[in-house]
């Protein structure tokens, strides 16, 4: 139920986001004057509207998004009534268009922001200083956590009847002790410790540990496992000698800061988002085919693109582990990159239509620096068939990715 509960809250979720791009668009068009003739939530049929002003506005049955209609976008438009020919949109200065079709895009990026400021203030943000790779965890302090066993093959998987007691729980070390040496070998990190154990051979060793500030010294039973050198994971397996423990990261996971801290640490968290957005955007491509194996039975990559299906059922996940931290920043991740992605110079994006009035700006100021006479407005019938080949692509590759996440989809909890 949980998990039902938290697909629905993040599916209203961004319903509510793309309202609010709509609600962008439509205020800023209404401040400069242009005519807004509709505001629907949802598409189809429609279920309840009414009037204000010369506004619709109403609920459609298809909650898969919204639209605002601002009359005239593009001078090729035929939904202008007469008399209204000096509010169509197209013939405003560019920086006021530029505004309005920008405006969904600030909305999200808002949104984003608001939630990174007030999850830093009272939920927290992801700790910098945590480490988020192999060869950061081996800086960290060789602090660690007693397992009840060791794996003698290499594989990942929980400790099974017959597999040998681990020897650091036998020796007596526990959860939270500090590895100063092994054999006499002094050891300051993680990584320090891995190499002293491995270069060690199975059987008895003197392990020098700190608990709650004293120093003490146990004998350990070193068993014999199958392992690759360490940094190659993928290399060939070899005999070697483990501890039977993994390593305790002492550092919090997420970070809390105070009222005035937290436009700092906000900054700093939008900074890395729109790196790993635009590093994100351009693996798309290379990402396809793992898609489509996910689809025919290869285990789905964490690392590949999910449509608003995936990120509702990672949404439930979250909830349903009480992982609301996740649930936020999920919120707010998906929030940015559709504000950036959004903002690609590409037809019927909103960044296609600030493009084409930039470049009518442009092209018109260079012909009058010649002498020529002005060019006029882009004609967006022969656009057409680019902006289809854009939908086409787009939406084949949307159609791709709410497949991988119906049938094969990203989870992050074991179930």
């Amino acid at each position: 139920m949980a998990y039902l509960f938290g697909v629905v809250l993040f599916a209203l979720a961004i319903l509510i986001s793309v309202s609010l791009h709509e609600a962008g668009h439509m205020v800023t068009a209404k401040k400069f004057g242009m005519k807004v003739t509709r505001y629907f939530v949802g598409f189809g049929p429609t279920i309840w509207s009414f009037r204000r002003g010369e506004t619709e506005y109403g609920l459609k049955a298809i909650p898969l998004g919204g639209f605002c209609k601002i009359v005239g976008m593009t001078p090729q438009d035929d939904d202008v009534a007469p008399g209204d020919e000096s509010r169509v949109m197209w013939r405003y200065p560019v920086w006021k268009r530029t505004v309005v079709m920008s405006a969904g895009s600030v909305t999200h990026f808002g949104l984003a922001i608001v939630a990174l400021w007030l999850a830093a203030v009272f939920m927290g943000l992801p700790n910098p200083d945590f480490p988020s790779s192999e060869e950061q965890a081996r800086q960290e302090p060789a602090v660690v956590a007693v397992t009840d066993c060791v794996v003698v093959e290499y594989v990942s998987r929980a400790c099974e009847a017959g597999d040998p007691a681990s020897p650091a729980a036998q020796a007596g070390l526990r959860d939270g002790d500090r590895i100063l040496a092994v054999d006499g070998v002094p050891v300051d990190t993680w990584g320090d410790m891995l190499e002293v154990v491995r270069g060690a051979q199975p059987g008895a060793a003197t392990v020098t540990y700190e608990r709650d500030g004293v120093t003490d010294t146990v004998e350990a039973q070193l068993a014999a496992v199958q392992r690759p050198e360490l940094g190659s994971e993928d290399g060939p397996l070899s005999t070697v000698a483990a501890l039977g423990v993994g390593l305790r990261i002492e550092k919090p996971g997420m970070v809390t800061y105070g009222p005035i801290e937290a436009f700092g640490a906000t900054g700093d968290y939008l900074r890395q988002m729109a790196i790993g957005t635009v590093e994100a955007m351009m693996r798309i491509p290379e990402k396809i085919p793992a898609l489509w194996a996910s689809i025919t039975g290869a285990e789905r990559d964490i690392d590949t693109p999910i449509s608003v299906v995936g990120a509702s059922r990672l949404g439930g996940e979250a909830v349903a582990n009480d992982a609301w931290e996740l649930f936020v920043l999920l919120f707010i991740s998906l929030n940015f990159f559709v504000g950036v992605f959004n903002l690609l110079p590409l037809l019927p994006l909103d960044g296609g239509h600030i493009a084409i009035a930039w470049f009518e700006k442009i092209r018109s100021w260079v012909y009058a620096v010649f002498g020529r006479p002005d060019p006029g407005r882009v004609d967006y019938f022969k656009l057409m068939p680019l902006t289809y080949a854009v939908l086409l692509i787009g939406g084949a590759f949307t159609l791709l990715t709410i497949t991988a996440d119906v049938v094969n989809p990203i989870t992050l909890f074991t179930r």
